[in-house]
């Protein structure tokens, strides 16, 4: 008699388990769109908030550029689609100033200051991080402590070396202080050479390998992508560098484009016969070979950036 009951509550309960589990997944089913109307809109407003900072961002350039193909009339008219277009304003630039000469310096003086300062800055950091030596904490906080110091602390002391070496008026104060490291890309390449595995650096060593084969056939290899974003950090520094060249330079022939451009503005800008479709029209010349080195370097730029600094 009692196995009865059970029998005929079996449905039952297998019934209302069928229930709880079509009501369950019917309410799954309505919030699951609810959560997508949020997640596109989410989406929706990320993509609006880039695009709107993107043409806050892209405008200037875009402006600088509209600027250089109209008269001068028309430079401050604020149009991006210039009325009367003209490419008169880039043959009066290369006609009116050395910018050709002022190009080659500029090149010569950031290739030289980037590599030289990615090489020695690499050698320092590989030292603080691979090697074990009393004092190395302390030192690299010290050379840390070096960021500290405005620039203006040592513009006249390195100002005096240079002048006692003979070098006033040349392009090598521009780029030889470089031979001697800096204490961001240090910091930047060390973080970077602590995440590497130790033990391949080891099995290395069994093999046979010296320091300098570790450090130039192995770790400089591994670390491809943080060089870039120091070579791309210091090409933007040297090119745009106008301090230097300002207390440095005397003769034109050897002015970089930073240097050049400030001519240009004492003769054409304020002070001037006020030409300014001249100045936008150099300036744009001088952005351009910026932009074409993010875009060559983008991928190892931002690969750098996101892996640098995972360990400390």
């Amino acid at each position: 008699m009692s196995s009865r009951p059970l029998e005929a509550t079996a449905p039952v309960v297998e019934v209302a388990t069928a229930a709880a589990t079509t009501d369950r997944g019917g309410g799954d089913a309505a919030a699951r769109p609810r959560g997508q109307a949020r997640t596109r809109v989410g989406r929706a407003l990320v993509v609006a908030a880039l695009c709107a900072l993107t043409v806050v961002f892209v405008y200037p350039f875009l402006w600088l550029v509209s600027a250089s193909f109209k008269p001068r009339t028309e430079v401050f008219d604020n149009k991006l689609i210039p009325e009367t277009f003209t490419f008169q304003n880039y043959i009066d630039v290369w006609d009116r100033a050395p910018m050709l000469l002022w190009l080659g310096n500029t090149v010569l003086v950031t290739v030289l200051a980037a590599v030289a300062v990615t090489l020695s800055s690499s050698l320092v950091a590989w030292g603080f991080a691979y090697f074990r030596f009393p004092g190395r904490d302390g030192l690299f906080y010290l050379v840390l402590a070096t960021m500290m110091l405005p620039g203006a602390v040592t513009m006249v002391p390195t100002f005096l070396i240079w002048n006692s070496l003979g070098q006033v008026n040349t392009l090598t104060p521009l780029w030889a202080g470089n031979l001697f490291g800096s204490a961001f890309y240090i910091f930047l390449l060390r973080q970077f050479f602590l995440g590497l595995p130790r033990q391949v650096f080891e099995a290395a060593r069994i093999d046979g390998a010296g320091n300098w084969a570790i450090f130039w056939r192995i770790a400089l290899p591994l670390t491809k992508p943080a060089l870039v974003v120091t070579l791309l950090f210091e090409f933007q520094a040297s090119w745009t560098d106008l301090m230097r060249p300002l207390i440095y330079l005397r003769d034109s022939d050897k002015f970089t484009i930073p240097r050049g451009l400030k001519a240009l503005v004492d003769q054409f800008g304020f002070g001037g016969n006020w030409q300014w479709e001249i100045l936008v029209t150099a300036s744009v010349i001088v952005t351009v070979p910026m932009i074409i080195m993010f875009f060559l370097g983008q991928r190892h730029f931002i690969e750098g950036i996101a892996t640098t600094g995972l360990k400390g």
